[in-house]
């Protein structure tokens, strides 16, 4: 009789049978999870060439450490599939990064095995070094294992984490996941060092057991470790120097192959045994490891939608309308062409944010500053300083790790940066770590900042010129990931009055809605629907969130029973600013009633936009809605939701 072996991986319920695995099968249930994450990430989308990058070393770190006990920290998330499917949810991956389905993040409300949520980059250091103080002090937890890239490694935040580790001297593992490709290269001198060290390992017929061989020295005893420092040094010649972690207080092992099962476990599991203090090791991958396809690709795959796993062909959205990031990008080419003052700075996205275009005609006046949002604002705010014209181009969500640059090095200061915001508002599989929600709100608050959104990418090349022409202070605009509406563009942008809104729709007095941004097209379907049911609204196009344009709230205030203003971002944004001003100018005293439609004050998961936007209230059977309570109208308006479905 014939007897069919289960698959290795169908044996891993959990972390714990790793532990009773034999390091053959290890490097099994290596090889069959790395076909689940290819399997897997063609149905969904998603992030999948630093999910490969880490297959053997999520496998390892599981069968080595005691985990959940032992805290795993990922670094962004992006490379957590591998992990998550080793830790109970590989049932559940079809749902990955969908709506009601898992994060593609690790998210510590999932599970016990992600111990620190993530999705920005360069916090695991910081995390591990609070759990291992938590350890030391008591708590029920065992060792902190961080594992962070040589693009998140060369943040201002992971520096400063490495360094008071260092000094704490406390027994933490940081695993320097190094393949040389972040979202974009990584950049700076931190790169080219980690390149350094890993091509040292590979040099000569010896490159690899010398690599080895210290690797090993570094985790024996400190009095055999030195010895065997001299007696290398006499036998090579090559004084042996301390790596740039080692003067930080680390003991560091490598560079080793990450994708070498038999050297991860050996290496981890002495460091496991021996440390005292901080470790690092510097682990050797390739992004997109093991599917040629992820490894041809000029991004490795980084981030797919659905495709064809023998073909490697991803899915495309039929699009009628270019992108916004593509506007914006040949828009700020164009000026850029008109003015030789413009230049762009960008954090580790330059085709993320459309900088890249740009990159292509004039190299020289584009700066990718790496994974450094407050260098790059602060950076910025120099060259304005110095008279050029800096586009910062930066999505909304990252902005928020530079804001005290933008506060005290930007607006205090006065200076013209012009700060490109993509991704605002919701962005959907991402899910709620990458919200653009909170900029309109924490850009006006600021003294002097101007504050623009778009309603369509005409709209979007208009406020680029204005950004361009602007030299009065800091200047900020809006929009949304995705494609647009499918408008005429314009050759040349206009400049615009600033603090200027435009009318759109003359109603009948009885409401008006005040929209900002790319909610418009939803405004306009309301005002439509609206109409139908004899309710005849007033529709404008705020275009400022800051300065406001008085003389057209006061018109809409002083001519109609209510006021609905619209907008895609977070309380405390532009309604309430509107609110503010309107109690300020005594226009509340008119007896208009005012609505503010914005985003619930509770994070949104992950889903389509639309569904996000839906839940949220803010599609136009929303704001139909709203506008019939406001009014007191029993409407018997069809859910647009449910007719469309």
């Amino acid at each position: 009789m014939t007897t069919t072996k289960t698959p290795t991986l169908d044996r891993v319920a959990g972390p714990a049978d790793l532990r009773g695995m034999s390091d053959r099968d290890l490097g099994l249930v290596a090889d069959e999870l790395r076909h689940e994450v290819i399997s897997a990430v063609s149905q969904t989308g998603g992030h999948l060439g630093s999910s490969l990058g880490v297959v053997e070393l999520s496998v390892a770190i599981h069968a080595v450490f005691d985990t959940p006990r032992d805290k795993l920290i990922w670094d962004v998330g992006h490379q957590c599939y591998p992990h998550k499917i080793l830790t109970g949810r590989r049932s559940k991956m079809s749902g990955l990064r969908q709506g009601g389905g898992i994060s593609g993040f690790t998210k510590r409300s999932e599970s016990d095995y992600d111990p620190f949520g993530a999705a920005h980059s360069s916090t695991s250091i910081s995390a591990a070094l609070g759990f291992t103080v938590g350890r030391d002090m008591g708590q029920p937890t065992g060792d902190a294992v961080a594992v962070i890239g040589d693009g998140s490694i060369s943040a201002g935040m992971a520096y400063e984490a490495l360094n008071n580790a260092g000094h704490e001297g406390r027994r933490l593992f940081v695993i320097l996941n190094d393949n040389e490709m972040s979202i974009a290269p990584p950049v700076g001198a931190m790169s080219v060092y980690l390149s350094s060290l890993s091509d040292l390992s590979r040099k000569g017929p010896f490159g690899g057991l010398m690599a080895m061989a210290e690797g090993m020295e570094q985790i024996a005893p400190k009095p055999v470790r030195e010895g065997a420092r001299r007696a290398r040094e006499l036998v090579t010649g090559v004084e042996s120097k301390g790596t740039f972690f080692e003067e930080l207080g680390f003991d560091y092992i490598g560079p080793i192959d990450g994708h070498d099962m038999d050297q991860l476990l050996s290496v981890l599991r002495g460091a496991k045994a021996r440390a005292t203090g901080p470790v690092l090791i510097h682990c050797c991958t390739v992004k997109g490891k093991g599917y040629a396809h992820a490894e041809g690709s000029a991004d490795k795959y980084h981030g797919v939608s659905k495709f064809d796993v023998g073909t490697g062909v991803q899915a495309k959205a039929k699009a009628n309308a270019p992108s916004y990031t593509g506007v914006f990008g040949d828009t700020l080419t164009e000026e850029a062409a008109q003015d030789p003052a413009i230049v762009a700075v960008t954090a580790a996205m330059p085709s993320g944010t459309g900088v890249d275009r740009m990159a292509k005609r004039f190299p020289n006046r584009v700066f990718d500053v790496g994974i450094a949002e407050q260098h790059g604002v602060t950076f910025a705010a120099g060259m304005a300083a110095a008279g050029l014209k800096p586009f910062c181009a930066i999505y909304s969500t990252f902005l928020q790790r530079g804001y005290d640059q933008v506060v005290h090095d930007v607006a205090l200061q006065g200076l013209p940066v012009r700060f490109a915001i993509d991704r605002a508002g919701l962005v959907g599989a991402d899910g709620a770590t990458h919200a653009g929600a909170f900029d309109i709100g924490y850009l006006g608050a600021l003294p002097g900042m101007v504050v623009m959104a778009a309603a369509d990418e005409a709209e979007l090349v208009h406020m680029v010129a204005t950004a361009a022409d602007y030299d009065a202070g800091p200047i900020a605009f809006r929009y949304p990931r995705g494609n647009g509406t499918g408008v005429t563009l314009p050759k040349r942008g206009r400049i615009l009055d600033i603090g200027k809104g435009r009318m759109i729709r003359e109603g009948s007095g009885e409401v008006a809605i005040l929209s900002l941004g790319t909610i418009l097209g939803d405004c306009e379907a309301a005002a439509t629907l609206l109409a139908a049911e004899g309710i005849e609204a007033t529709l404008a196009d705020a275009r400022f969130a800051k300065p406001l344009d008085m003389d057209l709230i006061a018109r809409l205030a002083t001519t109609h029973k209510a006021l609905v203003t619209v907008e895609q971002g977070a309380q405390g944004g532009f309604g309430a600013m509107v609110l503010q001003a309107m109690a300020g100018s005594g226009l509340l005293d008119h007896g208009c009633r005012v609505r503010t439609l914005c985003l619930p004050d509770r994070f949104i998961d992950q889903a389509s936009p639309a569904e996000m936007y839906r839940d949220a209230g803010l599609d136009t059977t929303g704001i139909v809605a709203e506008v019939c309570r406001l009014l007191g109208h029993n409407a018997k308006i069809v859910d647009l939701n449910t007719a469309r479905a």
